[in-house]
């Protein structure tokens, strides 16, 4: 008889405890729930752009490949219209960019780069397109415009294709002592089996520079 008035005393708890605070009990539960099923909600829709996404930065690949501009400017315009929060927007940017650089269209070609650095949201990707629209600039004899896109906190591994644009748009304005620093800078930061070192090096020679260690 104690063991079943002592349960009923819990149960007595239990309710008195519920009805004051059951309701609130409710509701943190059900907000649980939703916030789980807003989370699942999303990450399912990140999934399904994504792969939508993909799809059309194939499409780019493939037009560029055909040498399709039309089809290329359309397919960029919509993936940076429809999927801009994906990488794949900012790398079918970049994809289109180049082939309006290869059909000598260096006006799509710069609205692309720009693109890119004004609505990137990888590092890496808005700094590749500050490269490439500084050697765009350098091509148009916009040296200043050049330098100044080359004025940004770059990650760290691109320091040496950094310094080498900067040393080819001091260069091309005869400000021959602070590309040969660039031209250094360049040369120091880039490993001794890359390509690109050699060229490097040529430019330096030219400048009267010096062969350096890379790190």
């Amino acid at each position: 008889m104690a063991y079943d008035l002592e349960e009923q005393e819990q149960l007595a708890t239990i309710k008195a405890w519920w009805n004051q605070y059951g309701n609130l009990v409710t509701w943190v539960v059900t907000a649980a729930l939703l916030a789980f099923a807003g989370w699942s909600g999303w990450k399912y829709y990140q999934r399904d752009q994504a792969g939508k996404a993909a799809m059309l930065y194939e499409e780019i690949i493939k037009a560029a490949e055909s040498k399709d501009q039309s089809k290329v400017a359309r397919a960029a315009e919509d993936i940076k219209d429809k999927f801009s929060g994906t990488p794949y927007a900012q790398m079918g940017a970049l994809t289109a960019a180049k082939s309006a650089f290869d059909a000598n269209d260096l006006k799509s070609t710069k609205s692309h780069l720009q693109w890119v650095v004004d609505h990137g949201k990888s590092d890496e990707f808005k700094a590749i397109a500050r490269i490439r629209l500084a050697g765009v600039l350098l091509d148009e004899k916009a040296y200043d415009e050049g330098l100044k896109m080359l004025v940004w906190d770059f990650p760290e591994q691109f320091a040496a294709l950094v310094a080498d644009r900067k040393g080819d748009l001091l260069f091309a304005q005869n400000k021959l002592d602070e590309a040969r620093q660039e031209f250094q800078t360049a040369l120091d930061k880039t490993e001794i089996k890359n390509p690109a070192r050699q060229l490097i090096q040529l430019k330096l020679d030219a400048l009267g520079g010096k062969t350096a260690t890379a790190h």
